[in-house]
Parts: structure tokens; sequence; C-alpha cells
């Protein structure tokens, strides 16, 4: 308990993280890292050569990684400070990590389903980063949701959530493309409803322990 209440969990992964990009931006140059460590799309259509150094199943994970530079990095990492050791406290340090992983996978799988047979790599650990603001989204939501039908009324609250987070990323995204950057906006909405989806199941598993 004392190690969840800390942010433990929290502050181990964004440790690990800035090593990464540090040892990364000192020692090796971006591009290579990023088609090897990041997200191909393209590499789960058939082979790339070149690519084969990482399991291309673990590339999710090491995706989050890869940052492009420090801009990049910290507000990946103020967000996740901010919003993990909250959730944290929350869920328990194993509740996190299980948010953390399974919104990598998340957060890639709908990136692959948007941009299948794309050759260009996705890095940061934005996706992750996003299951854990839709856990801490459901939980700490104050806005007011009545049942609308059969759908009951949490679950018309996050779809409302899930609306607004996509609303927000497609701005983003529009903003990205006029300046030149490239956003992964298909891969935050799928990182932030794997966070609404698993914010109840994780707070019952953390108090079932209890």
């Amino acid at each position: 308990m004392r190690s969840s209440a800390s942010g433990h969990v929290t502050r181990s992964i964004s440790l690990v993280t800035a090593l990464a990009w540090a040892a990364q931006f000192f020692l090796i140059q971006l591009e290579p890292v990023a088609m090897m460590a990041g997200f191909v799309p393209a590499r789960f259509a058939a082979e790339v050569p070149g690519l084969d150094l990482i399991p291309r199943f673990l590339t999710p994970l090491t995706a989050t990684l890869v940052h492009g530079d420090l801009l990049h990095l910290s507000m990946n990492l103020i967000t996740f400070w901010y919003c993990g050791r909250i959730v944290e406290r929350v869920v328990g340090g194993k509740g996190l990590i299980i948010l953390y992983l399974i919104g990598a996978y998340a957060s890639a799988a709908t990136h692959w389903l948007v941009n299948i047979g794309q050759d260009q790599p996705m890095i940061g650990a934005s996706g992750a980063i996003s299951a854990v603001l839709g856990a801490y989204a459901m939980m700490f939501s104050q806005s007011e949701a009545r049942a609308f039908g059969p759908i009951p009324a949490e679950w018309v609250r996050a779809l409302w959530l899930a609306a607004g987070w996509a609303g927000v990323q497609w701005m983003i995204g529009f903003a990205g493309a006029a300046s030149g950057y490239s956003i992964a906006i298909a891969a935050h909405i799928g990182g932030f409803f794997a966070g609404l989806l698993l914010a109840k199941p994780l707070l019952r598993r953390r108090f079932a322990r209890a």
C-alpha cells in the first residue's frame, strides 16, 4: 500500500522512459531507433527487411520509450506524472502497470487499423498515457449523466468523455497537420477508450483484495 500511495510505479515508468530517451538522444540517431523500436504498421502486414532486431509484438511497448525531442518527452511525462500518481493511488501499482501496458497495445492496435501497411513508425508514450487519462476521467469526472434506455448512466458519461477526447484529438491532429507534424490521433483515442473500459474493473480488483 505504501508504494502505490507514494507513486512508486509512476516514478519508475517516468524514470525508465526519460533514461531511454537520454540514451537514444546522446548515442544514436532518432531515425534508425524509431524504425527499429517504434510501432510500424507495415511490419504486421509483411516482413520488413532490417527491422527484425526487436520482435514486432513487442514494439507497442518499445515505442513508448522512443521520443522525438525533449518537448515531446516532457509533455508526455508531465501529463503522466500528474494523472499517473493519482490513478496509482486508487488502483494500486499493479493496476497502473496493467493500465499502461494494455493502453500501449490498445493504442497500437487502433493506430494499425487506421494505418494498415504504413511504413512510418509511431513513437512515444502518449497512447499508453491516454489510457491513464481515460481511467482518470472515468474515476474523477464530476459531470452528471442520465441512463439512456438500456445504457447505464456511468457509460453514458463514459461515452461523453470519449466523444470529447476524440474531438480534442481531431483538432490537435488538424493543427499538427497544418504545422507539418504527424500526430497519431487514432492511437490516442484507442488508449483513452481502453482506460475508460478498464477503470471500473481495476477498481473492483483493487478493493476486492482490500
